[in-house]
């Protein structure tokens, strides 16, 4: 990890807000850099606390109204315009909570906000009188640019003009009311264009977000290609590698069979085995890693997955590596779906497989198949080590299974909402592999 990263990395875990994408020599700054991140700070306290903010611009306005209320005279910009003697106090404290109080929704329904507070405000110069509470109307516009419609942004500007217009020109003597005008209008304008700048400025840095975001997932989707580009490449070399040994091994085989069938030894039934087992394992190689060759278009490596009449062949290697095979069927087993067969094949190959493991040759197997009302039923048991033989180790379970055989068997049980019994029988010698189906009738299997 550079250096860089790891700065990035102790600020994070530390809790410190890292620059926005784009701002990182304003974020460096001396100067800059402390206001980003007071303000960074400020975002995430006004996320967790909302009200903080919007308690505070209330009381801002409350005290900046307060020598209005407190005063014999309501003074403005222009001076005084009337005094507390041609007003009634209770008029007067209605005016400043009707400018005020809606400023606690300026957020959350700013164009209501301000179309209230401009009301208000126009009841209030039809009386002659001018507070400073009149600076909500500037806040309320700050907010609904900042977060309101600009449909309706236009529509409160239009309204601030003719509001202006009407009030300088009509309700209140000022004197110059070309002046009263450009400040009003003025004063607007700048409310205005700061909730503008300010929503344009959060637009940008959303997109800078998002732009960043999207390049974040164009990384990860490049890795998880180079990924998977190596073990396409790990895979054909496996492949090449693995198979290239086994078609040695294969080849070895057959010829030591067809040498020792011209000398009538015994080891050529064993050799023959040697030689189909060992073609069967490069058939399946092909089978599980050809899926990842980039030449799968031109050359199809994939085969059938293995079935119910598959196992004819699994029994018969079986037998002659020294097991003695029984095999029953009950019901109509060709009807299943191929996942289903497939189920069973495996399931019927991992239970011989530990019976050659742990009981040896010379044992005796039981293989039972059985179709019927919804179910499908896999039983394989075994007679064990036979009497005089050497121990060998204890069948495996799902705790020291080294290849996850049982585990397999399991899961692939579970696919069909079967159950498995795994263990030694009930005689006290040999061992017991009893799965069931659920298989309903017509069930378009996979």
């Amino acid at each position: 990890m550079s250096a860089e990263r790891a700065a990035a990395a102790a600020d994070t875990a530390r809790g410190a807000a890292l620059p926005p994408p784009g701002f990182d020599a304003d974020w460096a700054h001396p100067v800059l850099g402390r206001m980003w991140r007071g303000q960074e700070h400020r975002q995430r306290l006004d996320r967790r606390h909302p009200w903080l903010l919007d308690t505070a611009v209330v009381l801002a306005v409350v005290l900046i109204s307060l020598p209005d209320l407190l005063s014999e005279a309501s003074h403005g910009p222009f001076g005084e315009v009337v005094h507390r003697n041609e007003v009634p106090d209770g008029l007067l404290y209605l005016f400043t909570a009707g400018l005020i109080v809606p400023l606690w929704w300026r957020r959350r329904v700013p164009g209501v906000t301000f179309f209230v507070i401009a009301s208000v405000s126009l009841v209030q110069w039809s009386f002659g009188v001018w507070q400073q509470a009149g600076v909500s109307t500037l806040v309320a516009l700050y907010s609904l640019a900042l977060h309101g419609s600009l449909r309706a942004l236009g529509w409160a500007a239009a309204v601030t003009v003719a509001e202006a217009t009407v009030a300088v020109c009509v309700l209140l003597d000022i004197g110059n009311p070309l002046r009263g005008l450009f400040f009003l209008l003025g004063t607007a304008t700048a409310a205005m264009a700061v909730g503008l700048t300010l929503r344009i400025r959060r637009m940008y840095l959303t997109a800078l977000e998002d732009r960043a975001e999207r390049l974040e997932v164009e990384r990860d989707q490049r890795v998880r290609l180079t990924a998977a580009a190596e073990r396409a490449r790990v895979a054909r070399e496996m492949h090449d590698i693995v198979g290239h040994n086994l078609s040695v091994m294969v080849t070895v085989a057959d010829g030591a069979a067809t040498l020792a069938a011209n000398r009538n030894e015994r080891s050529t039934e064993a050799l023959r085995v040697l030689g189909d087992t060992g073609r069967q394992a490069m058939s399946e190689l092909r089978r599980m890693l050809g899926v990842l060759r980039e030449e799968q278009d031109d050359e199809r490596l994939l085969g059938p997955q293995p079935g119910i009449q598959d196992l004819d062949a699994l029994l018969a290697r079986v037998r002659a590596a020294g097991v003695a095979v029984t095999y029953r069927t009950m019901g109509d087993l060709d009807g299943l779906g191929d996942g289903v067969q497939l189920t069973v094949y495996r399931v019927v190959q991992e239970s011989l497989t530990n019976t050659l493991k742990h009981a040896g040759t010379g044992t005796s197997a039981d293989v039972t198949l059985a179709a019927e009302g919804g179910e499908v039923r896999i039983r394989v048991t075994d007679t064990g080590i036979p009497p005089g033989a050497p121990p060998r180790a204890k069948p495996t379970t799902e705790e020291d299974d080294p290849g996850h055989g049982l585990v397999g068997i399991r899961q692939r049980a579970a696919m069909y909402g079967g159950t498995v019994t795994i263990g030694p029988r009930d005689t006290g010698h040999g061992w017991l592999v009893d799965v069931v189906l659920d298989v309903p009738p017509g069930d378009p299997l996979p």
